[in-house]
């Protein structure tokens, strides 16, 4: 028998965010749980269209440099303060203010220069120019709206653990590295959730998530956990079903461009053209994937359609690494996170590549959160690393921004004056067609820098149990439950 009480959905989630605090993270992960329990002034469901959240209605004025929000009335945080314009404007100041500089969302909101309060249920939120992509950040992550009070009164670290939020669920417990339960909110301003409780369990091995899955203990297993060899153990099982929908998230293998022999343009592009993306594709990803050119997918606004990647051609590669002077056998290092077994798969076969092309590629596996907050930022990767990306404003101004601008998080190495001009000129643009232009521009030059190894846009795969109803799994893992039904 299931271990579940009445009600209440158990979900098999990867990693444990660290922190639950809005301006702390960029993980989907997080998203996956604190959606429940926070809303933004706007929300995001399944079908990617904006709808409103804690604002009713908006409006664009001054040629874009203000947007006006109307706050919905009556609505209570988890801990019965009083959502109003007041909780707004806290929520941004702290945001773009000595808390936020901490954490990893400030920039995506830089474009905001104040927020006005114009009465208690309406706010201006000031731009020092536009930004034709605010309206979808004010979806996610750090602009989720939080309890002044609450806040303030609290230490840091109980914050962190501790969330409240004026969303359908709200923190009954958690524990690191274990899970995280959820109980409903019958207060919600949307009305109460149709389930009693959500616990969330942090299972990072993904045949231990799977084998949960098959004993009845977890409901739904979301991306990207469950290998490809084992969906058809899934589908074969008559009480559970892969749902497996086009997803924003991309993976590549990017390139240290600032020492080794990875610095010459070269040789990262010898080591594109020596692996044959589409065959990985087909034999490690059973066809649930699609070969990309640049690091976005087709749900990504500035994808270019026409843009064809580097052909697979080892005879030119080995060329290539001749003429840059790289001797056969010569080391190369690949850092991935070691709890994604289908992404090894998949790098064991890019180095099996390598190889054939002269390189001895070895892989270095990481605990995640060792990788994303360590050995990225701080620029001591091998030569390539692993970075899966989402770009969950399904803008590739959220990608490229933070992967190429000088100075970024996840930029540690390169600096190119030329590409951090095109980058900068199109966030203020309004013209749509004019920016998309620009950003395909900027798709290209990356690319033709060989900045990374694209690889592919992987279907997100979730593993459901049948008992589950009502359940629309969203393309980025970003799950909202309220109305979701166990049997």
């Amino acid at each position: 028998m299931p271990a579940q009480a009445a009600g209440t959905l158990t979900i098999s989630s990867p990693q444990d965010p660290g922190s639950w605090d809005p301006i702390d993270t960029f993980l989907v992960n997080w998203s996956s749980v604190a959606t429940n329990i926070y809303d933004g002034l706007v929300y995001r469901g399944p079908d990617t269209k904006i709808v409103p959240g804690l604002a009713t209605e908006w409006e664009v004025l001054d040629e874009g440099k203000r947007l006006r929000f109307k706050l919905r009335e009556g609505v209570k945080f988890h801990n019965g303060e009083d959502f109003n314009a007041d909780a707004v404007k806290f929520t941004f100041d702290r945001l773009l203010g000595e808390e936020g500089k901490k954490g990893p969302q400030r920039s995506n909101y830089a474009v905001i220069e104040k927020v006005d309060v114009i009465d208690d249920f309406t706010v201006d939120l000031i731009l020092t120019q536009p930004d034709p992509v605010l309206i979808t950040k004010l979806a996610g992550y750090g602009a989720m709206i939080v309890p002044p009070k609450y806040v303030t009164e609290n230490e840091e670290d109980f914050v962190n653990a501790n969330p409240v939020g004026t969303g359908p669920f709200k923190m009954a417990s958690y524990e690191p590295k274990v899970g995280v339960k959820l109980e409903a909110f019958a207060d919600h301003w949307g009305g109460a959730p149709k389930l009693d409780a959500v616990e969330y369990r942090f299972i990072s091995e993904p045949a231990t998530a799977v084998a949960e899955l098959q004993a009845g203990r977890v409901d739904i297993v979301i991306p990207p956990t469950i290998p490809i060899s084992m969906v058809p153990t899934i589908e074969a099982d008559d009480k559970l079903e892969i749902v497996s929908v086009t997803s924003p998230t991309v993976y590549a293998l990017r390139f240290n461009t600032g020492n080794g022999i990875t610095a010459d343009e070269r040789v990262r592009k010898a080591m594109i053209m020596a692996v044959d993306r589409k065959a990985i594709i087909d034999a490690v990803l059973g066809g649930q994937a699609k070969q990309i050119a640049s690091f976005q997918s087709e749900l990504s606004f500035g994808y270019d359609p026409e843009m064809e990647p580097l052909p697979f051609d080892q005879a030119k590669a080995k060329e290539l690494l001749k003429e840059a002077g790289v001797a056969p056998g010569t080391a190369v290092q690949i850092d991935i996170r070691g709890n994604d077994a289908t992404f090894g798969e998949v790098t064991q076969a890019v180095a099996s590549y390598l190889q054939m092309a002269g390189l001895n590629a070895t892989i270095k596996p990481y605990e995640t959160n060792v990788l994303l907050n360590d050995i990225i930022p701080q620029g001591k990767t091998g030569e390539m690393f692993q970075q899966s990306w989402g770009g969950w404003t399904l803008d590739y101004d959220n990608t490229a921004y933070l992967m190429y601008h000088t100075g970024e998080r996840w930029n540690p190495y390169d600096s190119d004056a030329e590409l951090d001009a095109l980058l900068e000129s199109q966030r203020p643009m309004i013209d749509v067609d004019a920016r998309e232009k620009v950003l395909q521009e900027i798709a290209a030059y990356a690319a033709d820098r060989a900045l990374e190894m694209p690889l592919y846009n992987l279907n997100a795969l979730y593993g459901v149990n049948k008992r589950v109803k009502n359940f629309i799994a969203p393309p980025d893992s970003r799950m909202r439950l309220n109305e979701v039904e166990v049997e």
